[in-house]
């Protein structure tokens, strides 16, 4: 199975399975001297860890993070640096009854027919569980990245209804549940998402992820474009079936004069009136914030019985038991904000790089 590595200068190759004995990641291009530890990256792998409220898969993983190589006494020695995160609550039992069979919505048939073999456990390679590693390979971005460079992660919607935004409150997405930035609309979605549990459903969401700090001059023209890259780093994320930079779709709404972000002289450069391009301008960062929002189908593992076919070829009925979120979305936002952090981080390298 090829493509199992992300990123130029900074890259992360991951590897494992979801009901494996582990998972991991390899670390390459990181400059020595830079400051990584288990404590470091700990709090943001618990941000997205499962089983964490009644709104998540129950599967209960601490998700530890290991550090086997590459960092002594605190700092990176420029050497690759490997990760581990044990698996211990997989439930492989939970599967058995759909070995043979293609659940809609997922990746069964679709590995069966390229390679022939699929890891049915959870998904295996196909499984959110790998995105665990992601968000330890983003840790390790953004110290590469520094304090100059924030983060913000939240969802802004869940079916059908989208977060009050004027009611936005960063630390409420951080701190207040399912990464939601509204106080107000919380509990609308918590009910929702109650509702959709009990139903034996799912739901889709979108989560806009923004990095502050950017500099501009980060990207490249052409083949090399900031946006390209976060697009795809995006869309790589399980789920994951949109992408949108700035307006995005909503461009398409504008004339030229409402999408044409006017400047102004401003003491270090031109100051920008609006912001509908997301913060890139022909590929190339502009010095505004980068604004990245991401669609998810909903989860594709559901109790509502689904018709379809088995290996065989004879046509059956599934219906997936397990421990599933209700809606993946609810915990896609660290992912987002991590793989941004990795294309922000190789970008700055490759910058570097070319320009000095």
């Amino acid at each position: 199975m090829s493509h199992n590595t992300f990123g130029h200068m900074f890259r992360f190759t991951s590897w494992g399975e979801s009901h494996g004995p582990a998972i991991g990641c390899v670390v390459d291009g990181c400059p020595p001297g830079v400051a990584l530890d288990e404590q470091i990256i700990q709090p943001f792998l618990d941000a997205r860890k499962p089983g964490t409220s009644r709104h998540v898969t129950q599967r209960k993983e601490d998700d530890r993070v290991e550090i086997l190589s590459g960092v002594f006494e605190g700092l990176t020695t420029g050497a690759p640096i490997s990760m581990m995160i044990k698996n211990t609550d997989a439930r492989s039992k939970d599967y058995g009854d759909i070995k043979d069979a293609y659940r809609p919505g997922h990746a069964d048939y679709t590995y069966d027919a390229k390679y022939g073999f699929r890891d049915y456990r959870g998904g295996g390679r196909a499984s959110a569980r790998e995105t665990a590693v992601r968000v330890a390979a983003g840790v390790v971005a953004r110290q590469i990245l520094g304090d100059g460079v924030r983060f913000g992660g939240a969802l802004v919607q869940i079916g059908a209804h989208p977060v009050d935004r004027d009611d936005w409150d960063w630390t409420q997405a951080r701190e207040g549940g399912l990464f939601c930035p509204s106080a107000k609309t919380l509990p609308k979605w918590e009910a929702l998402l109650d509702e959709t549990r009990k139903s034996g459903s799912s739901l889709g969401a979108i989560v806009e992820v923004v990095a502050s700090g950017v500099p501009a001059g980060w990207g490249a023209p052409v083949y090399g474009k900031l946006d390209a890259d976060i697009a795809g780093a995006m869309m790589s994320i399980p789920a994951a079936k949109g992408v949108e930079i700035g307006a995005g779709f909503g461009a398409a709404r504008l004339t030229g004069a409402q999408n044409a972000d006017e400047m102004r002289a401003g003491p270090d450069g031109p100051v920008f009136l609006s912001n509908n391009n997301g913060g890139v301008l022909g590929g190339i960062s502009s010095g505004q914030d980068v604004v990245v929002r991401v669609a998810f189908k909903p989860t594709s593992s559901i109790l509502t019985v689904r018709k379809s076919v088995n290996r065989a070829g004879d046509e059956i009925d599934v219906r997936t038991k397990g421990r599933h979120d209700p809606c993946v979305g609810v915990r896609a936002a660290p992912i987002a904000e991590a793989m941004l952090a990795c294309v922000l981080a190789d970008h700055k390298l490759r910058h570097r790089g070319q320009c000095g």
